[in-house]
């Protein structure tokens, strides 16, 4: 402890008892208050540790739901690319197949077109043929109907 204890002695040739019960009863006194301060700051550190055990498990299981989350966003980011390109793919195809079908009904359009302008040329012709004929006939009846006058 602090320095060395001397005791008084006693008659005799001892220590005095009385001295010896309060320097034992000293030395219990500061062991307990020292063994007091230990349990307390054992008791403390528990205390800290059991709630940075509980922080601990909560920060883990909060990086666990994070990383479990991340996954499924990824994965659904994944999917819903997969799907647009899907998408994508879909519809070029049937804006090929649209245009192909444009494409083909033009040309049947322009070859209808073509027959109905060759079919309108040779009604024009013919039109114009009995035109001249109606006209060629008009003019023998008109002749006809002035010789009978004259």
């Amino acid at each position: 402890m602090s320095g060395e204890k001397r005791f008084g002695s006693s008659f005799m040739g001892g220590f005095a008892k009385s001295d010896v019960n309060a320097y034992i009863e000293r030395m219990l006194k500061e062991f307990d208050d020292r063994l007091k301060q230990k349990d307390n700051e054992i008791s403390m550190l528990k205390n800290q540790n059991r709630e940075l055990r509980i922080k601990y498990e909560d920060l883990e299981r909060r990086m666990s739901q994070v990383n479990e989350d991340r996954v499924k966003i990824a994965d659904a980011i994944i999917i819903a690319n997969e799907k647009a390109e899907a998408i994508l793919e879909d519809a070029r195809k049937e804006a090929l197949e649209e245009k192909k079908k444009l494409e083909q009904t033009i040309e049947s359009e322009k070859e209808k077109l073509v027959d109905v302008r060759r079919e309108l040329k040779s009604l024009k012709s013919e039109v114009i043929q009995r035109l001249k004929k109606f006209e060629q006939q008009i003019t023998e009846v008109i002749e006809d109907e002035d010789e009978e006058d004259i």
